[in-house]
Parts: structure tokens; C-alpha cells; sequence
């Protein structure tokens, strides 16, 4: 999300700003951040915003480690 103090990451998707919606999922991120993220926001992201959100997207579950958790509970 884009806000008049820069970039954050908002989970609740309730802050004040423009934002952009991407799943929970490391692929998604990966793909945002290539130049989706940068043109939704309508910014460029700076050096410091690109480590902070590669940082989040470490956090993230790769898509096979999700798909595996969901079978697991079917």
C-alpha cells in the first residue's frame, strides 16, 4: 500500500492509501514484484521498498507448500 509515509504492507487490507491486492502466496509476490506492484501503486518502488517486500515474500508459503497443507486437511 502507498501511503504519504511511503510503502507498507497492510494484511487487513483496511489502511488508508492506494493499494494493491496479492494473495498470500510467494508466486504472487514474485510476479508483483517484476513491475505489477510498481504500476498499481503508481510508483516506483526505491531500493529500501523492494527489500522490505522481498522480506514479506520470504515469509510467504510457496504455492506447492500450500496446495500440500490443504490436502493434508481434505
Amino acid at each position: 500500500m502507498r501511503t504519504p509515509e511511503g510503502i507498507i504492507i497492510d494484511p487487513t487490507g483496511k489502511a488508508n492509501g492506494r493499494g494493491a491486492y496479492l494473495h498470500n502466496q510467494r508466486s504472487c509476490w514474485e510476479r508483483g514484484l517484476k513491475g505489477a506492484l510498481a504500476q498499481s501503486l503508481k510508483v516506483e518502488l526505491s531500493e529500501a521498498d523492494r527489500l522490505m517486500l522481498t522480506a514479506w515474500m520470504e515469509t510467504l508459503p510457496a504455492e506447492a507448500e500450500q496446495r500440500s497443507a490443504v490436502d493434508e486437511q481434505a
